[in-house]
């Protein structure tokens, strides 16, 4: 009866909403002017938000914003920076100011604009804007991205080397360093929101399974000092990252555990275990074979600690199922999961009980712990 009820009430708004009379009423109407423009923008952005990508790209790969960090400096000089005519960089420039990426502070004066201020500082918000000219490959025909098989080989799937070697391509997992490399630089931003959320001074030993070279580790290892460090990854990726953590804190702090999280015992004896972008990386069945393989390694009282961007969560839906739904697509391998879906999961591996904790910032990662 709800349901029926919700639906009818969705189709009646929809109805209202496409009426091109209510349109043009709802425009002009003083109270609700604002909201009504809100929405027009909004649709807007939907239309061109692809157009908004590329400038953020052309700005991160064509090096703008690094020359803006010199600013104020004319197009000119802009232009012949980065190999474009001055109209070229105009152009840019314009589109760029639009963003808030530039900002012209007199005639011809550019420099940084607040948003590009913040990509500017952040070295592994550009690691991740470059690595995405594979999904824009990938989404060139999306209808014809969603109709093959998802076994075909897509740009990014050929990336993620990693992803393959985890499910038995050991030849593909050899050359794991672009992938260790963008999500060392990318790590911090889950690793901020766990800071903030999560307290450790419980916690005696913390082992993060798929820790790649040590990154997540690294920040909690800093913040936490009495904690001890064990880092679970592939042989190749447990070497580096175990020589980078004992380089950071000592060794005798920290200990490497080489293995495939998939088909190899996890190590005992840590009160806390963490899977930092993990899951949404891989479909249903592997996802329950490892929180299983956790959860049986676990003692009675020990905590999981999932951190990852997750779907249906309020305020950040389209970056759980617009950006990474269709990102996780052309990977092929994995989906965003609600918490509700993960809490489901982690039930069935066997886990006695398991919360959501709010972050401030849920674009950039949710939390899950669990109790076994």
């Amino acid at each position: 009866m709800r349901t029926s009820i919700r639906t009818g009430w969705i189709a009646r708004r929809n109805a209202v909403f496409a009426n091109p009379r209510f349109q043009h009423w709802a425009a002009r109407l003083p109270l609700i002017r604002r909201s009504a423009r809100s929405r027009a923008n909004g649709a807007f952005d939907l239309l061109a938000g692809f157009a908004y990508s590329q400038v953020l790209r052309a700005a991160v790969e064509g090096g703008l914003l690094d020359i803006l960090k010199d600013g104020p400096i004319g197009a000119a000089e802009i232009g012949r920076r980065m190999d474009l005519s001055e109209d070229a960089a105009l152009t840019l420039l314009r589109a760029a100011r639009s963003l808030m990426l530039a900002e012209e502070a007199g005639p011809d004066r550019w420099m940084l604009g607040e948003q590009g201020a913040v990509f500017a500082s952040n070295p592994g918000v550009q690691a991740m804007i470059r690595h995405h000219r594979l999904l824009y490959a990938d989404l060139a025909d999306p209808l014809a991205l969603l109709r093959r098989d998802r076994r075909e080989p897509t740009d990014l799937s050929r990336f993620w080397t990693y992803a393959g070697a985890l499910h038995g391509g050991a030849e593909r997992g050899e050359q794991t360093s672009e992938y260790s490399q963008l999500m060392a630089a990318s790590q911090h931003f889950v690793a901020d929101e766990v800071l903030a959320s999560v307290s450790f001074k419980g916690v005696r030993r913390l082992l993060d399974v798929g820790g790649g070279h040590g990154a997540f580790l690294t920040h909690i290892g800093a913040a936490w000092p009495h904690l001890e460090l064990g880092l679970f990854d592939l042989p190749e990726v447990v070497e580096t990252g175990q020589t980078v953590l004992a380089d950071t804190f000592g060794s005798a702090r920290v200990a490497g555990h080489p293995g495939n999280f998939f088909k190899d015992s996890i190590p005992q004896d840590y009160d806390m275990v963490s899977l930092i972008r993990i899951l949404h990386d891989h479909d249903d069945a592997p996802v329950l074979a490892l929180l299983g393989n956790i959860r049986a390694s676990m003692a009675p009282g020990a905590r999981l600690l999932i951190a990852e961007p997750m779907a249906r969560i309020p305020g950040a839906e389209p970056m759980g199922e617009a950006f990474f739904g269709l990102y996780l697509w052309a990977m092929g391998s994995g989906r965003p999961r609600s918490p509700a879906e993960i809490i489901a999961m982690l039930t069935n591996a066997g886990f006695a009980r398991a919360r959501s904790v709010a972050t401030a910032q849920p674009v950039n990662a949710s939390v899950i712990i669990a109790t076994a």
